[in-house]
């Protein structure tokens, strides 16, 4: 039998909470921990280091908990899906999991799309587990956009009173971000091919690669990375198909547009093609490669980022 807000619940339940002093997140967190293993309940934290020392310092039995580095478990969305999956595997059986985790984002350094689309994509994911996961974010921190996105993609909310609602602000719907160009597209590209075809977009890529000091996997990703988006954008997009790239000293951009609408599914490149019929396993392996996938509409259509380097 489930317990705590998670009693008789089936599937999912993907909560969020809002602090704003260390005080606050112990308020929220001890609890989930402590009953959790109270319970007998696997209990797992994949918080950054001072929010695991936190719970470390006051949890009733740290015993009863798997603690894992945060850094490691959110490194990217794909692995952290892949991570995660083949945990709760590991405890079939169990009536429930509890995991509390810190989701990167801008406030911690670290880009925030497709996380955004992991916090909506995982109310599928992991759906088929008995699994109660705490996503807390810190008011001090976190931009106003993400707390945004994080109160569309969460269907419950803890308070740091105890409180564990329903909430309102929570959408089952979901539609690709509407975003300008980033940092890295200052200036004019160093290349920019209209309807290329993907060995084009290679030879393009390629060349483009060749001022910025990256490793040959580094390359090699890149380049395949390009050559996919450009294919799915003749195969599932509206042409024109436009690629751009912008290469730095450690990094290189590839920009791919179009004028279709894009993916209607946030699990679009978070998980294999077996699991969504909206992203094919060249995308999913883009997301494990890059540095960073952003996918975004504005007037121009579609555009997918993609970014290797530093």
């Amino acid at each position: 039998m489930r317990t705590g807000a998670a009693t008789g619940h089936v599937g999912y339940f993907h909560e969020t909470a809002f602090y704003a002093s260390d005080d606050d997140f112990r308020s929220i967190v001890l609890p989930f921990v402590d009953d959790g293993v109270a319970a007998g309940e696997p209990v797992v934290v994949a918080c950054r280091p001072d929010n695991e020392r936190l719970v470390r310092e006051a949890v009733a039995d740290p015993s009863g908990v798997v603690f894992l580095a945060g850094a490691d478990q959110y490194d990217r969305p794909t692995e952290a899906i892949v991570a995660y999956r083949k945990l709760f595997a590991e405890y079939a059986g169990v009536t429930q999991i509890r995991v509390v985790g810190d989701v990167p984002h801008p406030g911690v350094g670290a880009s925030w799309d497709w996380w955004s689309r992991y916090e909506a994509a995982v109310n599928d994911v992991f759906d088929e587990f008995p699994l109660w996961g705490l996503c807390p974010y810190d008011l001090r921190t976190t931009p106003a956009r993400v707390l945004a996105d994080v109160a569309r993609t969460h269907p419950h909310v803890a308070g740091t009173d105890g409180s564990h609602l329903a909430n309102p602000r929570f959408r089952t719907s979901w539609a690709l971000p509407t975003a300008g160009p980033t940092a890295f597209e200052a200036g004019l590209p160093a290349v920019e091919l209209t309807d290329p075809t993907p060995a084009e977009a290679r030879r393009a890529v390629t060349a483009a690669c060749g001022v910025a000091r990256l490793s040959h996997d580094e390359v090699d990703d890149i380049v395949y990375a390009a050559s996919e988006a450009v294919t799915n954008a003749q195969c599932h997009g509206r042409p024109p198909v436009r690629l751009r790239a912008w290469a730095g000293p450690s990094h290189v951009l590839v920009a791919v547009t179009d004028r279709g609408e894009g993916p209607s599914s946030p699990l679009a490149g978070l998980v294999p093609t077996d699991r969504t019929t909206t992203a094919g396993v060249g995308l999913w392996l883009t997301h494990r490669t890059c540095r960073d996938v952003i996918m975004t509409r504005d007037p121009e259509g579609y555009t997918i980022r993609l970014l290797i380097g530093s």
